[in-house]
């Protein structure tokens, strides 16, 4: 079972933030002369585990999915929105004691955290995407950087009878045995595809404009999938459109199949009328 250490937030002290600026430098140069894959190789090593920190739980479940148990995560699951948080100095300090940091690119932190890393800690940007696909490919990389080949191959079969078993159960759930339209906020369009659904639309991650509106809502969507991260409100109001709220980020069990099952449980709630 993976060991989860969720960094809860922290009052900055001026004298750690100085500790830690005076000490990148010195992180950097060391061993700046092997920055190169063979430390991934080192990684791979009989009986090595890898030490993991990732951004948020969502970079953090995709490295449990791919076999690592030792992962800590620096943006507590009470930050809603993960890209507004500010890394402390000690969130930085354990950076650079990890094997590997995940981050993702839309991440305003992220060149913070590539400067701290220091030579030991190999970056990986990490495609955050639950389409099934994309993610059982991106938990593949995973698991052959980090060693933990098996482990990857093993979640990703779980994953493949998990989306087909929720995707029957959807399917079923159609109102009138009949794809529903939807609309998608570009990053809930996995759900549309895990749910069967018909897209004709999508939106984001800004607000929707005046004239998106007007053209969404000819669509005449029967469900709008919008990104409970991000949300602006209600996204088509008077299209008759029923508003479902889809969580990317898993909890602090960094369990991304129960993505998929909560997804699931709302989309049929949505589809029961209920």
């Amino acid at each position: 079972m993976a060991r989860t250490r969720v960094r809860t937030p922290r009052i900055a002290r001026i004298a750690s933030l100085l500790a830690l600026s005076a000490a990148l430098p010195l992180l950097t140069a060391c061993g700046s002369e092997d920055t190169s894959s063979s430390g991934t190789e080192d990684h791979k090593a009989a009986g090595h585990k890898p030490v993991v920190v990732a951004t948020t739980t969502w970079e953090g479940a995709f490295a449990k999915a791919a076999g690592a148990e030792d992962v800590t995560v620096i943006v507590p699951q009470s930050v809603h929105h993960a890209p507004d948080y500010d890394p402390k100095p000690s969130d930085l300090a354990a950076v650079a004691q990890a094997d590997f940091v995940l981050y993702a690119p839309f991440e305003p932190y992220a060149a913070k955290i590539k400067e701290a890393a220091g030579s030991k800690a190999k970056l990986i940007e990490v495609n955050l995407d639950n389409d099934p696909a994309k993610a059982g490919a991106e938990v593949t990389r995973l698991g052959d950087l980090f060693g933990t080949k098996d482990a990857a191959g093993q979640w990703k079969t779980r994953l493949d009878g998990e989306v087909k078993k929720l995707n029957g159960e959807l399917k079923a759930a159609w109102p009138g045995g009949k794809s529903p339209s939807v609309v998608t906020q570009v990053f809930t369009a996995w759900a549309a595809g895990l749910a069967g659904a018909t897209p004709v639309g999508t939106y984001g991650p800004e607000a929707v404009t005046p004239a998106q509106l007007a053209t969404l809502s000819a669509k005449k969507p029967v469900f709008v999938l919008d990104n409970a991260h991000m949300s602006t409100g209600t996204v088509l109001p008077d299209s008759g459109a029923k508003q479902v709220e889809i969580v990317n980020y898993p909890g602090e069990d960094l369990d991304l199949l129960a993505v998929y099952r909560n997804a699931a449980a709302e989309l049929k709630k949505a589809m029961s009328g209920s």
